[in-house]
């Protein structure tokens, strides 16, 4: 079933993404550039085959993040194995990025690195008979739907480089009956680890890069959670993500959020404006570039 519009509702069916087969693109002519992008200088971007040992091990943690969301009572989807070597492809790792959820409507999105549109084909199962519209591919739109934040009538667009102006005027004319506001807090990629809506009223946000003066207007009346830093997780060789992937999580209704279990006093500051939180582990996440929300696609939740 395809039902969410807001980022905190109840949860009750999900995607959870997989390691499995994930390749550093070597073709895709985009992915080419992050060198030229990146402010790590230290070892080279990656390419080819991702190690077995490093699949091996986010693998079995994804299977215990399943395991822990079948027991709060959400039905949990996998994405279908894909040769993502054979065919110069990416990953099923964060299914966040690949398609965005309107309520009932999937917003089919072109990526960033082009090689990762073929990841739709994995979650075609899912996706079952509902209302697709897919981004067009040859107008210059670029859109991960991780630079997407849903407020239920109002969301956020992070103009970045996994959004561009383009993606957003085209979601505008999409979405006559959504409130899109334009963001440029943060000019990396997604907006998950900077901008983290915890329920109506509540946010969460990285005080490295949100502040008074760029602070979306949609919060203008919310509480506001300032967070000053992160315990900066391990990583191998080269990080694909920054230690503000340690912001990176998923609620799972408006009281209980899934967050990085190293994130001690994060969980304290939680815990004192009512949010419990479930402590788990993703030991590769700056590895392969993904936190708890970005390993999950949220396919309904309830607003009842």
């Amino acid at each position: 079933m395809i039902s969410s519009w807001n980022e905190w509702d109840p949860l009750k069916e999900i995607v959870v993404g997989s390691a499995t087969n994930a390749n550093w693109p070597s073709t895709d002519p985009v992915f080419a550039e992050e060198s030229k992008k990146t402010a790590w200088t230290e070892t080279p971007v990656p390419a080819g085959p991702v190690p077995q040992w490093i699949v091996d091990e986010a693998n079995k943690e994804l299977d215990i993040l399943a395991e822990t969301l079948v027991k709060y009572g959400a039905k949990v989807h996998r994405p279908e194995p894909m040769d993502f070597v054979a065919r110069e492809g990416m990953y099923n790792y964060c299914p966040r990025d690949r398609l965005l959820i309107a309520g009932d409507t999937v917003v089919d999105v072109n990526m960033m690195y082009p090689c990762r549109n073929q990841e739709i084909e994995a979650l075609q199962s899912i996706l079952g008979d509902a209302k697709i519209i897919q981004m067009p591919r040859d107008q210059g739109m670029v859109l991960d739907a991780a630079n997407i934040a849903r407020l239920g009538d109002t969301w956020l667009f992070l103009e970045s480089y996994s959004g561009n102006r383009a993606a957003y005027d085209w979601l505008v004319e999409q979405f006559p009956n959504i409130n899109i506001e334009l963001c440029n807090s943060y000019a990396g990629v997604h907006i998950d680890s900077t901008i983290v809506p915890l329920r109506d009223g509540l946010v969460l946000l990285n005080k490295s890069r949100v502040n008074a003066d760029n602070c979306p207007r949609a919060f203008d009346s919310w509480d506001k959670i300032y967070i000053n830093d992160v315990v900066a997780q391990d990583f191998y060789e080269y990080p694909y993500a920054s230690k503000w992937i340690g912001l990176n999580m998923l609620a799972l209704d408006p009281h209980t959020v899934i967050a990085d279990a190293a994130q001690t006093d994060l969980h304290r500051v939680l815990k004192v404006h009512g949010i419990d939180v479930i402590p788990l582990t993703l030991s590769h996440s700056r590895t392969l570039g993904g936190g708890f929300h970005c390993v999950t696609l949220d396919t309904w939740r309830s607003n009842e």
